[in-house]
């Protein structure tokens, strides 16, 4: 049985036996009160701790093979330097259209004063506090922040921000510092990345019976009005995912990209679908490039280059799920989050979405890093990810999509198309074999 279908099951299994438990006996009934007591929190708790165990090793070491993976300083001074503008660029773009739509629709809202009063009972206190003392101060003092003191106390106390600062210098270091030294160093934190991989992926097999036991404990005390909620979180962001992908780019592939958005598409769309099944950007790949090359005949040296980085830095669909889902559980628990909190949130899911792993579920512990940060409490992982595994395609998708946007855009300016027209002229892609064309101009 398939890991996302045995997540599914384990899920509506806690779901059911969650609800029932609230009907036949009541949230506050001892029996109840014992197994959240003494089995489903416990199990919960040690499911989220795992996963909070391997985010720094993790989000370090993409960061830094991410970045050095940019190769020598020439190119990383020029396609590097526009690759790395356009990605936070739409990426910010992308994670404020999320964020507004959350504001606009309250997802998270409308639960009744009662039930919200159990929900928040012993947690709304450690929130506050927790918000007050890690959320970074607005303005310059938030700058200021970014920069840590200290990179290994970052790391111990959750500073996501400065340890993501730190590992983008140590891969600019690498990239910039060639020498048998830096190559052997690049290869342990290969290593470091590989078996942080692994283990999440260990994890993530055991996700069955932690979202089980994190759904119970959220409908046993709340019942079937929590169902309701995740049905609106789901729909805000599907709507996030549809706007970005079929209007914010094909208007970047019309105005920055000079090239037709349906003649794009049509390119694509096997790229598309294969991200879609296999919900990974790194196993897509070799159907992205492919398609890069042969179906929107972008040159090769710039396609292959923004395509391999793209799958390790540039996670637009994954820093609108992050953001959405942050602002959607801070809603859930009712945690009021001010204008500059939630621009700390942009921030860090724009580095967020750098730092995620191209593999299903990469967003999952990034998720729960934030929401530590900004005083939301991370057992409310639980409600969204018995759907995670559906929203992961999608977002996947997105990614996938994003990164061939980025190579049509970056790749304007260091390839001149051939075949006839001037400036301005939009050619559709032609029929592979046929030299001297390309899909509009690049």
């Amino acid at each position: 049985m398939r890991l996302h279908t045995r997540i599914l099951i384990g899920g509506a299994l806690g779901v059911a036996a969650g609800i029932a438990a609230h009907l036949a006996l009541g949230p506050d009934h001892p029996a109840v009160a014992a197994v959240l007591h003494y089995l489903t929190r416990p199990v919960g708790q040690i499911f989220l701790r795992l996963l909070f165990m391997l985010v720094v090793p993790l989000i370090a070491s993409a960061l830094v093979l991410g970045v050095s993976g940019m190769g020598d300083p020439r190119t990383l001074g020029r396609i590097g330097g526009k690759f790395l503008l356009y990605t936070v660029a739409i990426t910010g773009l992308t994670v404020v259209l999320g964020l507004v739509l959350v504001n606009l629709l309250q997802p998270g809202g409308g639960m009744a004063p009662e039930v919200k009063a159990r929900l928040l009972a012993g947690a709304a206190q450690r929130a506050s506090g927790v918000a007050k003392t890690v959320a970074p101060a607005p303005g310059i003092d938030l700058l200021v922040q970014i920069v840590p003191t200290n990179p290994v106390k970052a790391a111990a106390e959750g500073d996501l921000l400065g340890l993501m600062f730190f590992s983008l210098l140590v891969g600019v270091g690498l990239a910039l510092t060639p020498t048998p030294a830096t190559a052997s160093f690049r290869q342990a934190v290969e290593g470091l990345f590989e078996v942080s991989m692994r283990l999440i992926h260990l994890v993530i097999l055991l996700a069955p019976v932690g979202v089980a036991a994190l759904l119970f404990n959220l409908t046993a005390q709340l019942g079937y009005e929590v169902l309701a909620q995740l049905g609106r979180y789901v729909g805000v962001v599907l709507l996030a995912l549809a706007l970005d992908q079929f209007v914010v780019f094909p208007l970047i592939v019309r105005l920055l990209g000079r090239m037709s958005p349906l003649a794009f598409f049509r390119g694509v769309q096997e790229a598309m679908i294969t991200a879609f099944s296999t919900s990974s950007s790194n196993a897509t790949l070799p159907t992205t490039i492919k398609v890069a090359e042969e179906n929107l005949r972008l040159p090769p040296t710039v396609s292959r280059f923004v395509l391999t980085i793209g799958a390790a830095l540039n996670h637009n669909g994954s820093a609108l799920y992050e953001g959405v889902t942050v602002l959607f559980l801070a809603q859930f628990y009712g945690v009021q989050l001010s204008l500059p909190q939630q621009a700390t949130v942009v921030a860090v899911c724009v580095l967020g979405g750098i730092g995620t792993a191209g593999v299903p579920s990469g967003s999952i512990p990034v998720v729960a890093l934030i929401l530590g940060m900004i005083g939301v409490p991370v057992e409310g992982i639980g409600l969204i990810i018995g759907v995670d595994r559906f929203l992961d395609m999608c977002r996947t998708t997105l990614n996938v999509t994003g990164d061939l946007v980025a190579a049509v855009v970056v790749a304007r300016g260091e390839h001149e198309p051939q075949g006839p027209g001037g400036p301005g002229d939009e050619q559709e892609p032609r029929a592979r074999g046929d030299p001297g064309e390309v899909p509009g101009r690049i």
